[in-house]
């Protein structure tokens, strides 16, 4: 079709400004960028894709290996200046519009639908080259923007200078943050995790899932992980005014985690406060050894141990207890009176209570027999 070749190609700065003009128009990312960008890059690139479609209409093969290949390297090049996939497709079939809108307005009778295939062949050809290309690039700079992240998190917990690191990964660090270790019954997928996160904090969360330990913004209540992902979380947290804090904040967290895992307590947020009695009764010494001596008459009776677990873990409440362990008042009485005769400590009486209490945490403390 050289006749229309020569029709069309003195059109070609004239469509480039009107696929600029509705790019802006029409896709809110163009709309933000500086006018020498639109002007300078974006115009030389649209044009260039104009140049394939002239060359189109010379040969309707035309889109060869070369212009594949360059077509590869504007899309790669868009996706690492951090152009979004569905503006560079949106921007593709605007210009695919103009030019089409252009030809109909220049071809003949017998030219037209050989233009429209070879538009089509055209677009067919470029697309899922564009599509892909850019996605793989996206994914190169995700897959170095996690490993900056890591390497910043790794800096942070290790106490090692972090600030050239933060600078890369666009985080700032100025504000104070809650150091949470979180652990999962069932692991959901580290993408789901870190969705969660991002969402609940409003920003991208620097998270080590292997570990199991994230940065948060302090002061925001901690999200509820498990109604996101369906797992069954336990949660530990400790504040850090400032970075410098975090390694200390994220020790006393792991302590906190470790503890609450060992005293295999139920899934929910456990802060240091939550278990200051425990983190003490599990220091080395004899102690720890003699306390949990005071419940070696029920070894025997396991069924006792568990009732004066569920007992103790409802606040010494009969009716909730009864109906955990599904018996009756009058069994779970029994069963109560039976660990106070075996034991030598009641229940009933408030000084031998915390004395059992204490001796059932140091029971679970202790290495298992």
């Amino acid at each position: 079709m050289p006749d229309l070749l020569d029709r069309m190609a003195p059109r070609v700065r004239e469509l480039t400004a009107a696929v600029l003009a509705r790019c802006v128009a029409e896709v809110p990312f163009y709309r933000d960028l500086p006018r020498e960008v639109l002007e300078g890059e974006v115009s030389r690139s649209v044009t260039a894709v104009f140049g394939l479609m002239l060359r189109g209409l010379r040969d309707p093969g035309a889109v060869g290996a070369g212009e594949l290949a360059r077509l590869i390297e504007w899309s790669a090049r868009r996706a690492e200046e951090r152009v979004p996939l569905e503006a560079a497709v949106a921007a593709y079939l605007i210009g695919a519009q103009v030019w089409w809108g252009a030809v109909a307005e220049e071809a003949g009778p017998g030219e037209l639908a050989e233009a429209g295939a070879g538009l089509l062949g055209c677009l067919r050809t470029a697309m899922p080259a564009v599509a892909l290309a850019h996605q793989q690039a996206l994914e190169d700079i995700r897959g170095e923007d996690k490993r900056v992240r890591r390497a910043l998190l790794a800096a942070l917990l290790g106490g090692r200078p972090y600030e050239g690191l933060a600078a890369a990964a666009g985080v700032e660090l100025g504000q104070a943050h809650e150091v949470v270790c979180f652990a999962f019954a069932r692991t959901p997928p580290p993408r789901l995790v870190q969705s969660a996160l991002d969402a609940h904090a409003g920003t991208l969360v620097l998270a080590d899932h292997a570990e199991g330990i994230a940065l948060l913004p302090a002061g925001k209540p901690l999200p509820d992980l498990a109604a996101v992902v369906g797992g069954a979380p336990l949660l530990t947290a400790a504040c850090a005014a400032e970075p410098g804090g975090i390694p200390a904040a994220a020790e006393e967290a792991r302590e906190v985690m470790a503890l609450v895992q060992r005293l295999g307590r139920p899934p929910g947020v456990y802060r240091f406060d939550d278990v200051l009695v425990e983190y003490q009764l599990a220091r080395p010494g004899s102690g720890l050894a003699r306390l949990a001596a005071k419940l070696d008459p029920l070894d025997a009776h396991p069924y006792l141990l568990e009732t004066l677990r569920v007992f103790v873990s409802r606040g010494h409440n009969r009716r909730q207890s009864s109906l955990d362990l599904h018996v009756h008042r009058n069994t779970l009485d029994y069963r109560l009176h039976r660990v106070a005769m075996l034991t030598g400590l009641d229940l009933a009486v408030p000084a031998e209570a915390r004395l059992l209490e204490a001796a059932l945490t140091a029971y679970d403390l202790m290495p298992k027999r």
